[in-house]
């Protein structure tokens, strides 16, 4: 098991990050490579287009995965 730890770094007031910037489409694209899936061929159709649920900006953080 993993022990807890802390990914990146903020500015030093604690309101933007200013190292290892993620997004919410790369925690998605992670939790999807953890349970098996591939995120860039996992796709829903959505008034009639077919979306991706990590859009096209997600990429699985591999840094917290070690």
């Amino acid at each position: 098991m993993k022990r807890a730890f802390s990914y990146g770094a903020t500015d030093d007031f604690g309101y933007q990050a200013v190292e290892n910037i993620t997004t919410i489409y790369d925690l998605h694209a992670t939790i999807l490579h953890l349970i098996g899936l591939d995120h860039e061929r996992l796709s829903f159709y959505h008034n009639g287009i077919e979306r991706r649920l990590t859009d096209v900006h997600g990429h699985v953080i591999d840094d917290i995965l070690l």
